[in-house]
């Protein structure tokens, strides 16, 4: 089965792709099911986070319009820190999602994109503090179905490679606190359309996810556009295999579904 669960339109800040287009093109590529997961980052984001009233009935009209073709599910992307947990606490509560990820985009309302958080710190520093932030929100916040691009920084890391050896030992940490609240993580295949050397997570740290008895993963391409839906999931199962995993998954109201990779 081919599925993409991780999946933007013009409901999210930085795309202007109609979801309505990216159904099509799921169907041209032959999927079988997507999740849109758009944006919301409560703190950098007001006016600019998913527009849930319009989101939700346009989701179920294209659930109908497109039944028995397509599975669509109901997702979001909580870009969440740990004094914006009660916005999405409340987020989850008034709306019935199939799937969320949970993402670490910024820190201390400083986003990693335009290397806000970055400037005037060491490449250690940002690095960490990175995966520390992500713990912490873990802790307190737990309605959420995977962990997403886990080892996002790289993007945004002009310092060059930072090696996962350094840290490992929170990304343990991370999870095995995921592990024991069933939740997962991704393999999210933006890592090819930006150009990065390893995986998104990297190839180790998907290892070290499987090793440490992790089974619950998703595949996404993390698609802001048509000509990115799909990207590189058919090689990212290769992939997983090749690491150990016998499964990959899907969801349903925030339930894993198991496929055979």
């Amino acid at each position: 089965m081919l599925a993409d669960y991780h999946v933007h339109t013009s409901f999210s800040d930085d795309s202007d792709c109609p979801m309505e287009e990216m159904i099509q093109k799921a169907l041209e590529n032959g999927m079988e099911e997507i999740a849109f997961t758009e944006h919301v980052d409560y703190g950098v984001k007001t006016d600019l986070n998913c527009d849930y009233e319009h989101y939700f009935p346009l989701l179920k009209e294209m659930q109908e319009k497109y039944q028995g073709k397509l599975r669509i599910k109901k997702g979001i992307e909580f870009g969440v820190q740990t004094h914006t947990v009660s916005l999405f606490e409340r987020d989850f509560a008034k709306y019935d999602f199939d799937f969320v990820i949970l993402s670490n985009h910024q820190i201390d309302d400083q986003e990693f994109w335009s290397y806000e958080y970055q400037k005037g710190k060491t490449q250690e520093a940002y690095q960490k503090a990175y995966y520390e932030a992500i713990y912490e929100v873990m802790k307190q916040y737990t309605n959420y179905s995977v962990l997403g691009h886990l080892d996002m920084i790289k993007r945004y890391d002009d310092a060059g490679e930072y090696p996962d050896e350094k840290i490992l030992d929170i990304v343990e940490k991370i999870f095995r606190l995921a592990i024991s609240g069933g939740k997962g993580i991704e393999l999210n295949t933006s890592c090819f359309a930006y150009g990065l050397k390893d995986l998104t997570p990297s190839e180790k740290i998907l290892r070290l996810y499987h090793d440490l008895g992790g089974r619950i993963i998703t595949i996404g391409s993390d698609a802001h556009d048509t000509n990115r839906l799909g990207d590189h999931i058919r090689e990212a199962k290769e992939i997983l295999k090749r690491i150990g995993f016998e499964q990959y998954c899907t969801f349903s109201r925030m339930e894993p579904v198991f496929h055979n990779l």
